[in-house]
């Protein structure tokens, strides 16, 4: 991604569609309704071969400061102040109102770089607008439809110009996930690795949580200024969004997410799509803080977030907030350590950590917490150090033998990280059971310290199976009674 793309405008005009037609998915909450966006949104956008972020913003309305509605344009402001390039639409059938020419103002003060664009300029009316627009001082207006795609090319021959100028910066801001071991590193040590010259990326961080947990609190808190919508109603953040920011000197980019609740009162349209779009910033962050409530940790739907998390392959730390209302904390910690190796095996060892994100309390432990997470997420462990190993756990515990045929763990690499992957060559690698394959990640999680981080194993045949074991053959005896026959 090159270059920033801040989508402003008043409710209605067209933001959320256009936002998705640049993403090409429906990322962004997207009805008939104004004003059904109320957080900053971004995505990474692609217009032909260009490539570049582009934020959605919550309309820029004309309200006092104390009203949701204010923060929503204070936050807006703040989108314009984060972005390279501001595009400005409005309403090309309905014209320049009032509210167009007071934000227009506001990007002017601004020193804004704006393109100006006219949204739902198909036909004469559309045409009219496009020419009233002009009133607005800010250069040519750009005609588009972001419902059915007209004018896209003209937006490109705009943006073009900026991939240039902003492309390196991008570069050392995309973090890096989902990497493959080459297999001449396969026995490289860590330590020498560590030697080798890298890009520092920003450590990506996802909040998820149930409604009303505090997360937008706790990243507010993080990066030091009001950056996302806080406030007694619940249920505010509706979109997931990603502020970039240093925390204690680690350069992180972190997502907010709407309240996953249970499914089953999830009944409102806005509201299923703002869970789906929270599951799906899961999948964009390496490491998952699920955050807890302290009055009713743990329920059902806390277990199927971390869940989730964990199978989705993300490291995961687990916070306690509100840890300032909690009287009796020492009992109160044991209680919470006890259930959480209870209900939650899968994520063993994962770090439990307790904050007030109100106050800021327990915010340097969750910092390090995070960063001893993500260390483990990519950590790499030589084949020779691996085999060695497999043969230690082979030994003191033998794989079954289901129909007597004793099952061979013949050889480990360790062929993915961020999470740590694993193959396993052996023989009939479908019939070895969940169990034993449990034994083995226990057994990696405890010996090369990776507490907590998912762990995947792939069980592939060797290549020197017999490979005609499956087929089936005339016996000797069989062989003789059909001679007999004859």
């Amino acid at each position: 991604m090159s270059f920033t793309l801040a989508i402003v405008g008043r409710p209605n005009v067209g933001k959320s569609t256009l936002f998705n037609r640049l993403v090409g998915r429906k990322l962004a909450l997207v009805d008939d309704q104004p004003g059904v966006t109320r957080d900053l949104r971004e995505g990474d956008a692609k217009l032909f071969d260009l490539r570049f972020t582009v934020i959605d913003t919550a309309g820029l309305e004309e309200v006092t400061d104390d009203s949701l509605q204010g923060r929503m344009r204070r936050l807006t402001e703040r989108a314009v102040d984060m972005a390279d390039v501001c595009l400005f639409l409005i309403d090309g059938r309905a014209g320049v109102n009032p509210s167009d020419e007071v934000f227009a103002e506001i990007l002017r003060k601004k020193g804004a770089r704006v393109i100006l664009g006219v949204n739902k300029a198909e036909g004469r009316a559309g045409e009219e607008g496009a020419l009233e627009a002009w009133s607005l001082g800010l250069g040519e207006p750009l005609r588009i439809s972001a419902e059915h795609g007209e004018g896209m090319d003209d937006l490109y021959r705009l943006l073009k110009p900026l991939e240039g100028e902003f492309a390196e910066r991008e570069q050392e801001n995309t973090p890096l996930t989902d990497v493959d071991i080459p297999e001449e590193d396969a026995d490289v040590e860590a330590d020498e690795l560590a030697h080798r010259p890298t890009v520092k990326k920003p450590l990506q961080i996802a909040v998820i949580g149930r409604p009303n947990a505090g997360k937008s609190t706790l990243i507010n808190k993080i990066i030091g200024e009001d950056r996302l919508l806080t406030g007694p109603e619940a249920g505010i953040t509706r979109d997931a969004i990603s502020v970039r920011a240093d925390w204690l000197g680690t350069p992180i980019r972190i997502f907010d997410t709407a309240g996953m609740r249970k499914r089953a009162k999830v009944v409102e349209k806005l509201e299923k799509l703002s869970v789906s779009d929270g599951l799906r910033a899961v999948r964009f962050a390496e490491v998952v803080v699920v955050l807890l409530d302290v009055e009713i940790p743990f329920e059902s739907q806390d277990l199927r977030i971390a869940d989730y998390a964990e199978s989705e392959g993300r490291a995961v730390v687990v916070a306690v907030n509100k840890w300032d209302l909690e009287d009796d904390k020492q009992d109160k910690l044991a209680e919470l350590k006890e259930m959480f190796d209870r209900l939650l095996p899968q994520l063993r060892g994962a770090p439990l950590v307790t904050v007030s994100a109100k106050t800021g309390r327990g915010l340097d432990r969750l910092h390090d917490a995070i960063r001893r997470a993500h260390d483990v997420w990519n950590k790499r462990i030589t084949t020779n150090r691996l085999n060695s190993w497999l043969g230690a756990m082979t030994e003191a515990h033998p794989p079954p033998a289901p129909g007597g045929h004793r099952i061979k763990l013949r050889y480990i690499t360790q062929a993915k990280t961020r999470p740590p992957g694993f193959v396993i060559k052996c023989s009939r690698p479908d019939e070895l059971p969940e169990s034993y394959k449990r034994y083995l990640v226990n057994g990696l999680r405890e010996h090369f310290e990776m507490p907590g981080t998912p762990i995947r194993l792939f069980f592939r045949s060797q290549a020197n199976d017999n490979p005609f074991r499956e087929r089936k053959f005339h016996t000797p005896s069989r062989l003789r009674k059909h001679m007999d026959k004859k």
